[in-house]
């Protein structure tokens, strides 16, 4: 008899402590999804559906809802609008100086050519909805580089002036619902001829666009790219700057609706909630060393799998060669998801601070050797996994009514 009690009784201990053991890790679970913010709606992405623009009748608000899906420095969104009172078909485009990022962009270049990527943006839209989109960069002037956040508040990028074209055709327009960055590995596969001609075909006056894939080429770009993220990692001031803008639950997200968050790092789904979820309880897992060493592999292990890389141009570096390369920049983003490609910005080194500027002489000695400055750096290839769209501000939250 008590042979075969003693072993049940084992077998009754063991299964109450297994199921207490589980008990305890899924409400440490549960606990951790809802900290991560897996039952609160993500009303931070509704301007990427479709549908979102249709909620607005006026034209020039319905345009403004897509061209907000443009990308961005640090995704900051630096975008504010005016619609014309006394003309229906014209809206003012403003840099917004509260979204500046002084560390990395201590020129407000970045954020000049974040207002193009918006006009090209905006332009597609504009198109699909029969309507041509023309564009008067800075009509009242350039800015005042002196008081530089004054003269953004109150002088337009450009005079934006929408009219019925029965003509206007946007063959990337499907393009503007597509993740604009994807920071994976890449495959192996090399861009086609055609892919390359037609991209290099996008070039405009103002900004011309390089597609190199030669072996030398790829390697020496692969190098900027991972010791400009080197560089950024240890410059004190830009990982402040980051950690300011980074969102790591869902109610922050549809708070900020700029920034980062963990999207950055191709995470979504279950793994995005639990990630959110760790990284707020135990914020340590996302500090400042545990980025820099996440952000240095990701970049290496892209460059390591990277088919091509783009490189924009501008004669000069005036404001409005600095919107023209971002339209630029802008136009090839979304030729290249129509044709299948996809890219990631690794524009660090070509950031304006004093601990970049040995490698930012060195590039454009090696890649601008007329005095060009190059604007973009991006690298391009055909994806191994489809990356998650990020935060997005509300189309109202643009305007300004003066």
């Amino acid at each position: 008899m008590l042979r075969t009690t003693r072993p049940h009784r084992a077998r009754k201990v063991l299964l109450i402590t297994t199921a207490s053991v589980v008990g305890v890790v899924t409400l440490a679970l549960g606990v951790v999804l809802t900290v991560g913010g897996i039952f609160v709606p993500a009303t931070y992405l509704q301007p990427w559906a479709a549908s979102y623009s249709a909620q607005f009748e006026d034209a020039r608000l319905k345009v403004a809802s897509q061209a907000l899906l443009a990308p961005s420095g640090h995704n900051m969104q630096p975008w504010t609008i005016t619609l014309d009172a006394a003309d229906s078909d014209v809206l003012y485009l403003f840099a917004d100086p509260t979204r500046l990022s002084p560390a990395v962009d201590p020129l407000a270049r970045q954020l000049l050519v974040s207002q193009g990527t918006f006009l090209e943006y905006l332009s597609v839209s504009a198109a699909h909805l029969g309507y041509a989109a023309t564009f008067d960069l800075f009509p009242n002037g350039e800015y005042d580089e002196t008081d530089l956040e004054a003269s953004m508040s109150v002088l337009p990028v450009a005079r934006i002036t929408l009219a019925a074209d029965a003509q206007a055709v946007a063959p990337d327009f499907d393009a503007l619902f597509l993740s604009d960055t994807n920071r994976a590995p890449y495959t192996d596969a090399p861009l086609t001829a055609t892919q390359t001609d037609q991209l290099t075909a996008l070039s405009r006056d103002g900004a011309t666009l390089q597609v190199l894939s030669a072996e030398q080429d790829r390697a020496a770009l692969a190098a900027f790219g991972v010791e400009g993220t080197l560089i950024e990692t240890e410059f004190a001031a830009a990982t402040a700057e980051s950690a300011t803008v980074f969102h790591s639950t869902e109610g922050a997200k549809n708070d900020a609706r700029s920034g980062f968050a963990v999207e950055g790092q191709g995470t979504s789904g279950f793994m995005k909630y639990l990630l959110q979820g760790l990284i707020t309880i135990v914020p340590s897992l996302n500090g400042e060393e545990a980025g820099a060493k996440s952000a240095i592999a990701m970049t290496q292990a892209g460059v390591d799998h990277t088919a091509a890389y783009g490189l924009i141009s501008t004669a000069g570096n005036t404001r409005t060669e600095q919107v023209q390369a971002g339209m630029l920049f802008a136009q090839f983003s979304l030729r290249a998801r129509s044709l299948g490609l996809v890219m990631q910005p690794l524009s660090q080194v070509l950031q304006e601070y004093p601990t970049m500027a040995v490698p930012y002489q060195a590039i454009h000695e090696q890649y601008a050797p007329h005095g060009e400055t190059i604007q973009m750096l991006v690298r391009v290839g055909t994806p191994t996994v489809e990356y998650p769209t990020s935060m997005r501000r509300d189309a109202t939250d643009l305007v300004h009514i003066p």
